[in-house]
């Protein structure tokens, strides 16, 4: 043993290395004893006829292991970890199916992982439609949508679905800390062409004017599409992610390149049914309105008066209608909370039309 201060010795470094492989046994051991334990509450679900994916269970898991955590692993080695270990648990029970705005290594798809892990089955599509009409028609179990983005708002084309598909419900949520990084093989002064998908250049705008003012902007469908341009042609570089640039082999050149640091974009896992009460959880809701003054005041005076906060709320052109508005909003809580329950059903009262979209835990901001 060495004293404090000292170098460790090669007999030292050996000894060590026994203590981790034994320990490496010994969780080995464990995680399958888990594993166990988890196929017989999936046996159990099964002849219950419920859902796999339990996100208001999973989070306790995880926040039970957080508050026991004294490190030196930090929080987000740990979360990782352990969503890795209940995605291989879960796939033991069943395989979901998950379809997401792709194709792989796009922000949807790192989204996806984030909350699957590597046990599901991913379903990369063209446009957010298509992981509606997936989810609606059964194909996959769930699909992972962008919803709103710290920089650039709201996603249009998720909202339009919610109003063409009401059933659609969110059960969770995930909130990824986005960060763009311009990827080239060639030098920065050798770049005359930037891709990325519209949301991604917007968000670097300025970085981009000041860095590289010489190269010219092309929108394309993805992230990952742009980093397939900036491998095979020469003088062109990608906004993408750093998993992109991994995967397709492309330098980065600079990293962190999004204009706001705080730069999120949030993420909705929808399917067909809620998640159950964590304590720590917001409910979605889809409204219309009479067309007549006051109307939307009445409706947020109910929140108010019944002491339940609103963390974001939206209108939008309802299609059907011309001049009509859809306004969504989310409030927090779960819908089975009896102060909820209660101001959703004062709210019911007002509205023409009201869909409850779903319950679901509020999600860290996860890098």
């Amino acid at each position: 043993m060495t004293r404090k201060g000292e170098p460790a010795s090669a007999k030292d470094l050996k000894a060590f290395r026994v203590q981790i492989d034994k320990l490496d046994l010994q969780i080995l051991k464990l995680m399958n004893e888990r594993a166990d334990f988890a196929a017989k509450i999936g046996k159990v679900k099964t002849d219950n006829n419920d859902s796999v994916f339990s996100p208001a269970r999973e989070e306790e898991v995880i926040a039970n292991v957080l508050s026991a955590n004294n490190g030196p692993l930090p929080e987000v080695t740990i979360r990782a970890i352990y969503r890795e270990i209940i995605s291989g648990s879960r796939a033991l029970q069943r395989i979901d199916k998950v379809a997401f705005l792709g194709p792989e290594y796009s922000f949807s798809h790192i989204a996806a992982l984030h909350r699957f892990g590597r046990g599901a089955e991913y379903m990369g599509v063209t446009n957010i439609a298509a992981v509606f009409e997936e989810v609606s028609r059964r194909h996959v179990d769930y699909g992972v949508v962008p919803l709103e983005n710290s920089t650039d708002g709201r996603v249009a084309d998720t909202l339009d679905m919610f109003v063409r598909l009401p059933q659609i419900r969110i059960c969770s949520e995930v909130r990824l800390h986005v960060h763009h990084n311009l990827l080239a093989n060639c030098e920065q002064t050798e770049i005359s062409r930037i891709y990325s998908k519209p949301q991604a250049l917007s968000q670097c705008r300025n970085w981009i004017a000041k860095n590289v003012p010489q190269a010219s902007l092309h929108e394309v469908s993805s992230t990952t599409t742009a980093t397939q341009f900036a491998k095979a042609q020469p003088g062109a570089a990608a906004v993408a992610s750093r998993e992109a640039a991994v995967q397709y082999g492309v330098r980065i050149l600079f990293p962190n390149i999004e204009d706001s640091p705080h730069n999120e974009t949030r993420f909705a896992v929808i399917g067909q049914h809620d998640s159950g009460r964590t304590g720590n959880d917001k409910t979605a809701v889809m409204f219309m309105i009479p067309h007549s003054p006051g109307s939307l005041a009445d409706i947020l005076g109910i929140f108010k008066q019944n002491k339940v906060n609103l963390t974001w709320i939206e209108s939008f052109p309802y299609a059907s209608a011309k001049g009509e508005y859809v306004f969504f909003l989310e409030c927090v809580g779960h819908q089975e909370d009896a102060k909820v329950k209660k101001t959703l059903s004062l709210v019911e009262s007002k509205c023409e039309k009201i869909y409850i979209l779903g319950s679901f835990p509020l999600a860290p901001l996860t890098e």
